[in-house]
């Protein structure tokens, strides 16, 4: 097969990762062009990546390369206008997180899916590493008994000079603070993993930035499978670290890395017994191959996807499960209360916009 047609959008900081990934694909694709509106970031990765077109306008960009995938790395308020015009223009769409700023924007999204027949994922590469596979298929064998309890925690640092940039630490822009620029990985993992989440009930603050956005938020979650689950994110954690854990009845798992893992992240812990080791150790000690939860990863899936014309992973259902989680963590902090899945719904604030009215309330 001929390699498949690239095109990127956005050249700030996170397409180097991209890059990396469409690059890992070797002669399975050809990286097209790129395009971005501040011309000296364009110039400078061109000069870096040695990307052959570059344009200042992302649409005649679509129009004139006709890519077949478009990665989008642009600020996250204008996700979902350059989805749907990839979609359009004939692309599928691969696209950094958040996805887009509400219910409401993937629902415009999913339309131009079901218009097109072209798909859309979101960046959400942790679901690609080796061992989050292998942990997905052991839940879905009942390799180590039931699930009871997940912990999730994203435990970053953020400066001043990261908010410093002029769309950083505002509603209208980033969306949200932590919880949504910076947890969003581990808790749509996590969430992944724990299956079908039911309720949220979370607080959010700004404890130590100068930003109109969460830095920190905690939630409680309860699952459909009788699960229950708790999350923090911050950007106020001078000592750096993601931690998820499982504990099932017959062990516990957990990973503990910062923006990635491999097999040896990952730990194992079964209970003692006197008459040798549990099968439950063993079951997890066959983990195969080891695969780095990257953007490379997700792409070379992605690309199978595309060949089998098959929705992606964190696409459809999938992507909406964690937009309205999101949703449903900030209006939960909003109102005090808990929030339930499936009753955020047209005419909510935080179904047109996934923070709702906390810009005008405050936290």
């Amino acid at each position: 097969m001929p390699p498949v047609r690239i095109a990127l959008i956005g050249t700030g900081g996170i397409s180097g990762s991209h890059v990396r990934g469409i690059k890992a694909q070797g002669d399975k694709v050809q990286f097209v062009a790129a395009a971005d509106v501040v011309p000296e970031s364009l110039k400078k990765f061109q000069e870096t990546h040695g990307v052959p077109k570059t344009y200042l306008d992302a649409e005649e960009m679509l129009a004139k390369e006709r890519p077949q995938i478009v990665h989008i790395c642009t600020p996250p308020h204008i996700h979902c206008k350059l989805s749907v015009a990839a979609l359009k223009a004939g692309a599928w769409v691969l696209c950094e997180k958040p996805l887009c700023a509400s219910l409401e924007e993937l629902d415009a999204i999913q339309a131009a899916e079901k218009e097109t027949g072209n798909k859309c994922a979101s960046v959400f590469q942790w679901r690609y590493g080796s061992g989050g596979k292998h942990l997905q298929k052991l839940i879905r064998e009942q390799a180590m008994g039931k699930l009871l309890l997940g912990v999730c925690h994203t435990l970053w640092y953020r400066g001043a000079d990261y908010y410093a940039k002029e769309w950083r630490g505002k509603w209208k822009s980033e969306l949200g603070g932590c919880s949504m620029g910076h947890g969003i990985h581990a808790m749509d993992f996590f969430l992944w993993q724990m299956g079908r989440w039911e309720e949220v009930d979370a607080r959010i603050g700004t404890l130590d930035h100068n930003i109109s956005v969460e830095d920190v938020s905690m939630a409680m979650v309860r699952f459909a499978n009788g699960a229950l689950g708790s999350i923090v994110n911050s950007v106020c954690s001078p000592r750096q670290e993601t931690v998820i854990r499982f504990d099932f009845q017959k062990g516990t798992a957990e990973v503990k890395e910062l923006y990635g893992y491999e097999n040896k992240d990952w730990t194992f812990t079964g209970i003692e017994r006197k008459d040798g080791e549990d099968p439950a150790v063993a079951d997890w000690r066959n983990i195969g191959e080891d695969v780095r939860s990257t953007h490379g990863a997700q792409l070379a899936e992605l690309l199978e996807d595309m060949a089998a014309k098959r929705t992606p992973r964190t696409s459809g259902e999938d992507a909406r499960s964690t937009i309205e989680f999101l949703s449903s963590l900030y209006k939960s902090a909003a109102t005090k209360r808990s929030v339930a899945r499936g009753t955020i719904k047209p005419g909510d604030p935080f179904y047109a916009k996934v923070y709702g009215d906390l810009e005008t309330r405050g936290k």
